[in-house]
């Protein structure tokens, strides 16, 4: 399962690690993704949704309607 945000749209970032001596080797910086479920009133039903924690806190400040007009918005799947 990729490790992207239905929200904020966030994915991995690449950089490399640097060791002592300098070598440098890839590696990936994954966001925070998290599983939470919401109750969606309008539809009557849960909605289980991958939000990294900046989405979660969107999620808080906008609301649960205004989070899933936004992922449909963008063409997600709820």
């Amino acid at each position: 399962m990729s490790a992207h945000c239905q929200l904020t749209g966030a994915k991995p970032g690449f950089g490399n690690h640097i060791s002592h001596s300098h070598r440098r080797t890839s590696r990936r910086f994954d966001p925070n993704v998290q599983r939470k479920r919401y109750w969606l009133p309008s539809e009557g039903r849960y909605v289980r949704l991958r939000l990294s924690t900046k989405g979660i806190r969107t999620v808080d400040s906008i609301g649960i309607e205004a989070a899933v007009a936004r992922i449909r918005a963008r063409g997600g799947k709820v």
